[in-house]
């Protein structure tokens, strides 16, 4: 919040319209699916090089990622309705990294650094710059599609099953300017380039639910997810070619593990204009710490929601939704993805309002 405007707190707008004809609804929309952010500045000491000399170089990242939905459902009897929707996507990533020489030659060593761009002699870090500080415009970007298909069924008059499957997506590289600039103790040496980050994809996921209305105003419901992180999250690929020639490949190890996630919620109708909502979220780690990285917090397992519905007319309705992601604390003392041991506390807060209006 103090060092640019387009990190902390993140802002992500929403915009959806639907369409009821018959038996069949359509439905277009525009929703920020997920992202992560930090700001270290650049005066901590993730921007010391191996030497333990201060480079004043800036360690941050901020990674949106939004879906655009084209969808339809049909009511196929009274108890069975199924949907689908085809999801045009964005992605844009911000990041600045400081790798001291000692990561770089541990990189080297697991052969995962290739290319030709002479480095000097006498490297004592190398810090990757791309960033934009605009609202939504981002160093790297790309666009992609995805996709869903579900169902729900009406057990009874007051049970509602539900499924869907979320497709892994398929993105474009990411791509964009960016500067390479080499340390060597007191003198850094920018060059400039371009960049992509290859390959970097949204996971697959498999959703069952169930809700069940206990009283005319009371309903709970239940939700079991598992995100299939592990086939899309191996490493970051980085490809950075320099303008004055030469290339540098670098895959950054990550190793994510499959999640499964639980959710619980309840609402209850006050009245006719009020309704609250309440609910707890627990999910398994999908990070290893052992490939943590300061500025790609991925950590917060569980969190509690609260929100409302406030009916302002028979059309219009104002929606409030906040969230809370508990403090979840990892730390890394390996090599390639910190110097030097490390540990990371991270929570967070989301806030989400909307208003919807039907005609």
């Amino acid at each position: 919040d103090t060092h640019s405007n387009n990190r902390g707190p993140y802002l992500a707008p929403e915009a959806a319209y639907t369409k009821r004809i018959g038996t069949w609804s359509f439905g277009v929309g525009a929703f920020a699916q997920g992202g992560l952010g930090t700001e270290y500045g650049s005066g901590s000491f993730l921007s010391r090089d191996f030497g333990g000399n201060a480079t004043g170089l800036d360690n941050s990242s901020r990674l949106l990622v939004l879906n655009i939905p084209l969808a339809a459902s049909f009511q196929v009897t009274d108890k069975l309705t199924i949907g689908g929707s085809i999801d045009a996507m964005w992605q844009g990533l911000n990041l600045n990294l400081l790798l001291g020489v000692d990561q770089v030659g541990s990189l080297i060593g697991a052969g995962r650094v290739s290319g030709n761009l002479a480095l000097p002699g006498g490297l004592t870090g190398a810090h990757f710059s791309l960033t934009k500080d605009q609202f939504l415009g981002s160093g790297v970007d790309a666009w992609g599609y995805g996709g869903k298909l579900g169902m729900t069924y009406r057990a009874n008059q007051d049970t509602i099953l539900g499924a869907s499957y979320t497709v892994k997506s398929q993105m474009n590289d990411m791509e964009g300017g960016a500067t390479l600039t080499a340390v060597v103790g007191a003198i850094q040496v920018p060059l400039s380039g371009k960049i992509k980050i290859q390959d970097f994809q949204m996971p697959a996921h498999i959703d069952l639910g169930i809700s069940h209305r206990l009283t005319q105003q009371w309903t709970v419901a239940a939700d079991v997810s598992r995100v299939f992180w592990k086939d899309v999250m191996k490493d970051i690929k980085v490809a950075f070619v320099a303008d004055a020639g030469g290339d540098l490949n670098i895959l950054l190890p990550q190793d994510y593990k499959d999640q499964t996630i639980l959710s619980l919620g309840t609402s209850y109708a006050m009245n006719d204009s009020l309704t609250l909502r309440a609910g707890f979220r627990f999910a398994t780690q999908a990070l290893r710490s052992s490939t943590l990285f300061a500025v790609i917090p991925a950590t917060p397992r569980k969190h509690l929601s609260a929100g409302l519905t406030y009916a302002l007319s028979k059309q219009a309705k104002l929606d409030f939704a906040y969230s809370h992601a508990f403090k979840e604390t990892m730390d890394n003392t390996s090599l390639p993805n910190t110097s030097e041991p490390i540990e990371v506390a991270h929570a967070q807060n989301n806030a989400t309002i909307n208003f919807r209006y039907s005609f």
